[in-house]
Parts: structure tokens; sequence; C-alpha cells
């Protein structure tokens, strides 16, 4: 005889919110953390904010996450005022894109 499985919506959604799972999501965004931090582009010694991007990666996580807030998820972020600059270029300075290429390197 066959084995037979009944979905539970409930189960499901314990699954997505579990410790087992934010863990996991919180692993992989540590890996994109630390492949952005060697990514991270360093100014001169006339630059007053040397380092600083490349010193304000961050990790965080919550179990209510998502676009419905039902699962666990992690975010990489960089707190620096000018991070998203460095990453999208201005008309004057070329784009690093370096938390894309990041992830496109993958936290697996």
């Amino acid at each position: 005889m066959a084995a037979r499985f009944k979905m539970k919506r409930k189960g499901v959604g314990q699954l997505l919110r579990s410790e087992m799972v934010r863990s996991e999501m919180v692993r992989r965004a540590e890996v994109i953390k630390s492949t952005a931090v060697s990514l991270s582009p360093v100014g001169g010694s006339g630059d007053p904010h040397s380092g600083q991007y490349k010193a304000s990666w961050e990790v965080s996580s919550t179990t209510r996450g998502g676009r419905r807030r039902d699962r666990a998820v992690a975010y990489v972020r960089n707190t620096a005022y000018y991070a998203r600059w460095v990453e999208y270029g201005t008309e004057r300075v070329p784009a690093h894109h370096v938390l894309l290429r990041a992830a496109q390197r993958g936290g697996g």
C-alpha cells in the first residue's frame, strides 16, 4: 500500500516560522554578508569615511517576515547613510552593486 500524505495549512505555517527555518535563513544571510564585506570598496586616505561602508554590514531576522508576515526571514543590510549610492551609483560615481553581486554568489 502506498503512503498517504495530507497537508495541513497550520502545520506548514508552523514550519515556515520555525527556529529551524529561521536559523537556516540567518546562516545564508551571514554567507551573503561575508561576501558583501569582501566586495565592499574602501576609500583612500583622503576619504573621510574610509572603511565605514565595509564595517556597516549587518544581518537581522524575524519569524514574522515576508509579504504576509507568515514566515521566517533574514535580512542583510548596510547601515551607512550613503549605502544606496555605493550600490546604485550616482551621475559621478559608478554603481558597485555590492549586495547584488553578493546575493548572486549565493547564500548556499
